[in-house]
């Protein structure tokens, strides 16, 4: 399997160095990120959004090695929802946020985290929008938990994001599911060892149905974030077993993938969201794109090859 390959290369600097100097990288990457400043990004917000798709604006960068890092990572988000505040797209546009970039692997990192996030959930929250706390590799998520425990005391409408391949994410999401949560699913996209996620694609989506269905079930709003049209029938179907009306839950899909298919499902009613990233630092989420889907790096491939 190519993917733990590519998560590895992800954490190599010679890769990064390799990659980042290939001519075709920037056409490439352009597909997913495709902006590295908020000038840069407000015409695609407004753009999908006039389409009738609704987005979660991620700025991307995860090697933090300083509190001073994390503390422009905060300003970066908050200049951004200065920017969302002009365009008044209410919940039409939030954020999603990975407190590694808010400096929760430095000394004190849990405490550091939760308070340079605050003010980005205060200020969405301001806007009448809200935040969503990505999940990372697995040694980061019980920190991850508690902050978004912490945080939905006083802004309930903040989400998280659960982890289908990790063996406790059952119990998690049945945790999650009360009424007021915004929880969203993926399959993950961190290498993890065998003792704490599942490795075949078959168990993992196994796992992905039983835990969307304890959502579906539950008294929150599920998001449900997939590429796969099987996953995305089951969903459908979970949700009329479940009595949902569209409006009850959602589809998120990356920027750059399926782009017609998000269109599709906006058309059908249901509530779309693009996950639209946009930053310098983009090495780590591009090499996370490739890993999840055998087509992106396919794609990768051949336009190394057409341009080399």
């Amino acid at each position: 399997m190519l993917g733990p390959v590519i998560l590895a290369a992800s954490r190599s600097d010679r890769m990064r160095r390799l990659i980042s100097a290939a001519p075709v990288t920037k056409q490439v990457v352009d597909r997913f990120i495709p902006g590295e400043s908020v000038d840069q990004i407000v015409p695609i917000i407004r753009e999908l959004t006039g389409r009738g798709l609704e987005l979660t604006m991620d700025v991307v960068g995860e090697d933090i090695t300083n509190p001073g890092q994390a503390e422009a990572a905060r300003d970066a988000y908050l200049k951004l929802i200065d920017h969302l505040k002009v365009l008044d797209l209410g919940t039409r546009a939030e954020m999603s946020v990975k407190l590694s970039m808010f400096g929760q692997a430095l000394d004190g990192g849990h405490e550091l985290a939760l308070a340079n996030v605050r003010p980005v959930v205060e200020a969405a929250a301001a806007i009448g929008t809200t935040v969503t706390l990505d999940a990372e590799d697995h040694t980061t998520l019980d920190s991850m938990f508690a902050i978004h425990d912490e945080l939905r005391k006083g802004f309930p409408q903040t989400g998280c994001v659960i982890q289908a391949y990790l063996f406790r994410t059952e119990d998690d999401a049945r945790r999650l599911a009360g009424n007021g949560s915004r929880v969203r699913i993926v399959k993950g996209a961190y290498k993890e060892p065998a003792s704490v996620a599942y490795q075949q694609k078959a168990e993992i989506d196994k796992a992905y149905v039983r835990i969307l269905k304890t959502l579906m079930e539950g008294k929150g709003y599920p998001m449900i974030g997939s590429h796969d049209p099987r996953l995305i029938s089951i969903a459908q179907e979970l949700g009329r077993r479940a009595g949902r009306k569209l409006d009850e839950y959602e589809f998120q899909m990356l920027y750059g993938i399926r782009s017609e298919e998000h269109l599709r499902l906006a058309a059908e009613g249901h509530r779309m969201r693009v996950y639209t990233a946009y930053g310098t630092d983009w090495y780590g989420y591009f090499m996370r794109r490739l890993a999840e889907k055998p087509a992106n790096l396919r794609f990768f491939a051949r336009s190394m090859i057409s341009k080399g």
